[in-house]
Parts: structure tokens; sequence; C-alpha cells
């Protein structure tokens, strides 16, 4: 779970999952399935115009592996792994405001699923707020994306551009 000291936006989300598959063994890495991501149709990581699917393509092209976005559908809650954490997560909160980072970095370490609790990380880095995509931009980003043709804003394919 990586933590931002800052506003979280598309580029801090790609930048945790790029640290999270740095992390992986490298027999992980080298599975040839695309890489599924979970997604839970926040504004910042929208399958529309954000900054959000191009910074994934270019992930995609780094580690030269498919990327598939899987996004739940808006308000469903208690089928979204996402949101079922946050809401362990803020079980013992009980409402209160955490305004110390390190004090929401040691309830988020003391959270437990299956019976393991996850590996906590503060990312300080500050991004710029509000990037979006032109519709000239947007066009040659959708342009490697593979919607799936009955569920095209919940299903995309990112596939990695050949190496020059």
């Amino acid at each position: 779970m990586t933590c931002g000291s800052a506003a979280k936006t598309s580029d801090f989300i790609v930048d945790g999952v790029a640290a999270r598959w740095d992390a992986l063994a490298a027999p992980e890495q080298r599975a040839s399935a695309p890489r599924q991501l979970k997604m839970d149709n926040g504004p910042e990581s929208s399958g529309r115009r954000t900054q959000f699917l191009p910074r994934l393509g270019q992930f995609a092209d780094q580690i030269g592996k498919p990327i598939q976005l899987l996004y739940f559908p808006p308000d469903h809650r208690k089928y979204n792994p996402i949101e079922r954490g946050w809401g362990i997560l803020e079980l013992p909160w009980k409402g209160t405001r955490l305004r110390e980072v390190d004090t929401r970095l040691a309830w988020a370490q003391r959270m437990t699923g299956k019976g393991r609790s996850p590996v906590v990380e503060l990312n300080h880095k500050e991004y710029p707020r509000g990037v979006t995509l032109r519709k000239k931009a947007m066009r040659t980003v959708e342009c490697r994306l593979e919607r799936h043709p009955e569920l095209p804003q919940w299903d995309i394919l990112i596939r990695p551009t050949a190496p020059d």
C-alpha cells in the first residue's frame, strides 16, 4: 500500500504500480499473462481523458508486458476489493480524522486481510494536480488501447509498443 504526503493523482498511482512491479521477484515479472489491475473508477484512474492512460502505456512499454485494466462499476462497494480494503482500514478509525502522516501509516500497517498485513510505503513526491489530455493527444493514446467491445469503459487492454 502506497500512501502519499500530497494529493493522489494519476502519476502517483502509476508510480505506485511501478514500485510494486520493481518489488516483484524475477519469475513473477517474467510471467507472460497480462498484468491485471482492478480499478475503482476514481477520477485520477479513469479510463477517459486523464494522465493515467498514457502513463500506463509508458509503463507497459517499460516492462514489455500488456496491462489489462478492469474497472468496477460505480456503487458496487461490496464486490470491489479496493473498497473492502478501505472499509477494513477505516473500521478502527471510527470517524477520527487522521491528520498526521505517521498516524495514518501506523493505522494502515496494523490492518490485516486474510491473515496478512500490508507493506505500507510513503511516497513524498509532489505531483501536479488536474493533468488531463486534449482530444488530439487522447486520440493517440486511444490507438493503442483495446477496449472490450461489450464493456469498453470497464475492460481496457494496453499492449506495449514494439521496441524500435
